[in-house]
């Protein structure tokens, strides 16, 4: 996709009405997910969850605690989990924060009492939502074609920041200097990194970062086939974590979500995600061109598990496709997204086959 003229940015003040709502937003558009765009039996480019369910090894972890589950998970357990994080990541115990998904992480910042949060777009939108719904005023920040990251477009006056990466819909990842360079005194720098294992190398990641206002938000969601079971957690300084921590009812997580979040923490499992996303890497590049063959303009460079694509009837394509048996994703509900715009997972070659034939089918 060709750049638009002009400053490649745009700062948008969203509202500061009544509970962070603004004029003009549309909720239901910062509510939808990928998920409402599948049904049982279709070719799903629309969810970025790999794979079907976890893998057989974490099956079997996770069925060994069923005997488990009628006695309440422990406080020591719990903190043998973070430790178990921590390693992972180079951090103390006390920098993790374990979290029933990152949707719960997203709805906890309106506890950091931000009086204005910037949200980079186009990016997922359930952060933005969280805030306004939490009374937290919202300024979006738009990036335009090539969504390059300028810390200058940033309000001097924002106390929360918001940006995804790789970003959600568009691959974009963002380098870490450019992120470091969001910070300013008196400012928290969230950065939720869901795809970042998807990643081969994870060479921008923020979650090593020690730093008192930097947030890095971590799913297991969708490497490891979890939706179902919703994990993850933000890694930070310790007195942010008790500001998001504040509140949470007794036993937040479950057995079984303590035990999916140490079992894909430990070395072998990590190695297995890079394995992933060496592969994710692979189908990505394969499919790029293919794509382009059918007058498909997708968007790069791009990093993560899916490609930011323009044809020149989106909505149309997209409800053909569905006729058709295969799911993709809507890109009008992203704030920022352009006309003709919609997200794809990227998956392997043969269920790519099936997409490109349908497209091929149904012309452009």
């Amino acid at each position: 996709m060709a750049p638009v003229p002009g400053d490649s940015h745009v700062a948008e003040a969203a509202g500061h009405g009544s509970g962070g709502a603004g004029h003009g937003v549309d909720r239901e558009k910062l509510r939808h997910h990928g998920d409402v765009e599948t049904r049982p039996g279709m070719v799903d480019f629309a969810v970025n969850v790999q794979g079907d369910a976890p893998p057989d090894w974490l099956q079997e972890r996770l069925s060994a605690r069923l005997g488990d589950l009628g006695r309440y998970p422990d406080a020591g357990e719990e903190r043998a989990v973070r430790e178990v994080v921590a390693a992972r990541h180079g951090r103390r115990a006390e920098e993790v924060l374990l979290l029933a998904g990152v949707a719960e992480g997203f709805a906890m910042l309106p506890r950091l009492g931000a009086k204005l949060a910037a949200v980079i777009h186009p990016s997922f939108t359930e952060p933005e939502l969280a805030l306004r719904e939490g009374g937290v005023p919202v300024t979006r920040v738009v990036l335009e074609p090539p969504y390059t990251l300028d810390p200058a477009l940033m309000p001097e006056d924002a106390d929360l920041v918001v940006v995804g990466n790789p970003t959600n819909p568009t691959s974009v990842l963002h380098p870490a200097v450019a992120l470091l360079a969001l910070r300013r005194p008196g400012r928290i720098v969230v950065v939720d990194e869901a795809f970042t294992d998807a990643v081969a190398g994870e060479p921008e990641t923020m979650s090593g970062k020690d730093f008192p206002d930097l947030l890095v938000f971590r799913s297991l969601t969708k490497t490891w086939a979890l939706a179902g079971l919703r994990c993850g957690y933000a890694l930070g300084a310790p007195e942010v974590l008790a500001r998001l921590n504040h509140g949470r009812p007794h036993w937040p997580l479950s057995t079984l979500q303590l035990e999916a979040i140490a079992a894909t923490a430990e070395p072998r499992a990590v190695a297995e995600a890079q394995r992933k996303a060496e592969v994710i890497a692979a189908h990505r590049d394969a499919m790029i061109p293919r794509l382009r063959e059918l007058g498909v303009e997708v968007h790069e460079p791009a990093a993560g598990p899916f490609l930011w694509i323009r044809v020149p009837d989106a909505e149309l394509l997209r409800k053909r496709l569905a006729d058709m048996g295969i799911a993709v994703r809507r890109g009008d509900t992203f704030p920022g997204a352009e006309a003709g715009q919609l997200r794809l997972a990227v998956r392997e070659p043969a269920r790519v086959d099936r997409l490109v034939a349908a497209i091929r089918e149904i012309g452009l």
